[in-house]
């Protein structure tokens, strides 16, 4: 469904969630292919808006295109995600998510769908894993609604580069769809240079009650100011059978006005704690904070809670071995963030966790 739902977007590129909580706003103005039931057509005029709200737990994005197609004929889609994942819990971590879209033609019906997945996952320093099963809908007007059980297996990857470093995502998709099984496979890769994130992917359809199928593209966005972005994408989708969608080859370019600036990457410098016998000390400015632990790849991500030293700082006392760590800090039992000024790295689930290395 978010495949359908990209071809008409006009190259709409989702950032990562980042640990600090934060809303973004887009719009963008441009052509390209607009996939619908049992065909396509190229819109000659795509208008395309999006919301998106990321925390270090929740993210949540609306998206929506309307798009002038030849003879006077108007097409739209929309799509809303959300998305939801626990704090560690002994190493792992247990998330939610949920995809409803749809599609509506001024000269014929509509189609709408929904995907819905729970999902079992554990990250590590530079990779992690998930399991997660869910059921996934769909209907056509005029035509009966179909449900499938949707199962998923994913592993990412992103070596310690801080930001700007490539990322690579393998899925594998195995649904019970009414006719038979179905098991789509993908691999993503995603990196970003200076002004510029391109992304590549390729995907394939296995089943022994349909065809073997295969698709691909790639896709490029460039700041050319911290508000305004040009995108390209172009390639082709697998088949929709949730909203009748064929496979086809699609293309879009168009530019992208952003409500916030795009700010730059900076790379901090790990934290580099401070010796007190054979301790590691940490401290760090917490303004009205009432309470602060430190959690980290060394104790499981276990909280350890830190004392106030008066004036908004707060210490920590850690028995470490000489080493790279990485941590977050639970500020007043709710909040996850990264301290200002650390370097991060990403946990694969769509945070950031800080880098701490003890000499």
């Amino acid at each position: 469904m978010k495949q359908g739902i990209g071809a008409l977007l006009v190259a709409v590129i989702t950032l990562p969630a980042l640990a600090a909580a934060q809303t973004e706003m887009s719009v963008g103005l441009g052509v390209g292919t607009v996939r619908y039931t049992a065909g396509a057509g190229f819109g000659t005029a795509v208008l395309s808006p999006t919301v998106r709200y990321a925390s270090a737990t929740l993210a949540a994005d609306v998206a929506g295109a309307v798009a002038s197609l030849p003879r006077g004929v108007w097409a739209g889609q929309g799509l809303t995600g959300l998305s939801v994942i626990t704090p560690p819990i002994h190493t792992l971590r247990f998330g939610a998510e949920l995809a409803v879209g749809g599609t509506t033609r001024s000269d014929s019906g509509s189609t709408a769908a929904a995907h819905a997945v729970a999902e079992l996952s554990r990250s590590f320093p530079t990779w992690g894993l998930g399991i997660g099963a869910g059921p996934s809908t769909g209907v056509i007007a005029g035509d009966l609604p179909v449900t499938a059980l949707h199962t998923r297996a994913r592993m990412w990857w992103r070596p310690e580069g801080g930001p700007g470093a490539p990322e690579l995502q393998l899925s594998v998709e195995p649904t019970r769809f009414p006719d038979g099984w179905f098991t789509d496979a993908s691999l993503t890769g995603t990196v970003e240079r200076g002004r510029a994130i391109v992304s590549v992917w390729v995907a394939g359809r296995m089943s022994p009650a349909f065809p073997a199928e295969g698709a691909g593209g790639a896709s490029a966005q460039f700041f050319a100011t911290p508000r305004v972005s040009l995108e390209l994408s172009g390639g082709s989708y697998l088949p929709d059978p949730y909203q009748g969608f064929p496979q086809v080859g699609f293309v879009s370019v168009g530019v992208r006005l952003h409500r916030s600036a795009r700010a730059p990457h900076v790379r901090f410098a790990p934290l580099v704690p401070g010796v007190r016998g054979d301790s590691a000390v940490v401290r760090f400015r917490m303004a009205g904070a009432r309470s602060v632990a430190m959690a980290g790849d060394w104790n499981s991500w276990e909280q350890v809670p830190l004392r106030p030293l008066g004036d908004e700082v707060w210490e920590g006392v850690l028995r470490l071995r000489r080493g790279l760590y990485h941590f977050n800090l639970l500020v007043d039992g709710s909040d996850w963030v990264v301290p200002n000024g650390v370097a991060t790295v990403p946990d694969g689930l769509g945070g950031m966790v800080a880098v701490l290395i003890v000499p």
